[in-house]
């Protein structure tokens, strides 16, 4: 809870310009906002650093747009991953001002522009097949306020192309690297480069990668120290990770 908000209720009970009942109601909004389909937490990017995220599969397209509607009060820049056409198409009615990125199948709308920094994170891809993943990575470090560098195509299939890129990886305050099939990448980066490692297993590959199980598990057993794991695909996870490290003043 914002200590001036909280403040600005209890002065207002105190000098009789608010009722008690209307405090406590706007005491309980403060940390979240009741809605028919869900308790909406307003208050996270205060808490945490970063605002609620809605992760689209299993909702409706009207519990989607309630929620939207409901985020729009609020300053906050909004995230909806995991979403298609027809949910975008949906929520540019209500909202405008919202953008579609297809490949990680993101809706962002922008309402504060963050400060400018030096730090950036690099979003490492072994293959084009993991760029969906890595894009939602990507606009999720993006939407919370820092710079990407994306570093596309550069596996272990012809690690030469990884060494072109290296001033540019080393660079970052903190890389996210995404890989399917044997997932043998993050391990290869960790062992060039001196900033922490965020590794990210893709389901792609044939039959024996058991949908990401196989590069979850290189990953997991990396010999290389600063390399850390986030679950199969999971690129929101990551872009999060990063973003707390690479803001660490």
């Amino acid at each position: 809870m914002n200590f001036d908000e909280l403040k600005i209720i209890l002065e207002s009970i105190r000098d009789g310009k608010l009722a008690v009942a209307d405090g406590v109601s706007k005491l309980n909004n403060l940390s979240y906002t009741e809605l028919d389909c869900a308790k909406l937490d307003i208050h996270r990017e205060t808490r945490v650093g970063y605002p609620e995220v809605i992760f689209c599969p299993g909702k409706t397209i009207a519990q989607i747009k309630t929620i939207i509607k409901a985020m729009m009060a609020g300053e906050s820049n909004i995230l909806a991953t995991r979403a298609n056409e027809e949910i975008f198409t949906a929520v540019k009615d209500i909202c405008p001002g919202a953008s579609y990125n297809h490949l990680a199948r993101a809706i962002t709308v922008t309402r504060k522009i963050m400060p400018a920094s030096e730090n950036y994170i690099a979003v490492v891809t072994a293959g084009t097949a993991d760029l969906p993943v890595a894009e939602e990575a990507a606009v999720t470090a993006e939407v919370f306020g820092n710079r990407v560098e994306r570093i596309v195509d550069v596996g272990v299939a012809g690690i030469h192309r990884l060494f072109d890129k290296l001033n540019l990886i080393r660079g970052a305050r903190v890389v996210i690297v995404v890989a399917g099939m044997e997932g043998a990448l993050p391990s290869v980066v960790g062992g060039l480069v001196d900033k922490p490692i965020i590794a990210v297993p893709t389901s792609v590959g044939y039959g024996t990668s058991f949908q990401g199980v196989a590069a979850l598990l290189a990953m997991l057993n990396s010999c290389t120290g600063g390399v850390s794991v986030v679950n199969i695909d999971n690129g929101f996870g990551a872009g999060c990770v990063a973003s707390k490290i690479n803001q660490l003043k």
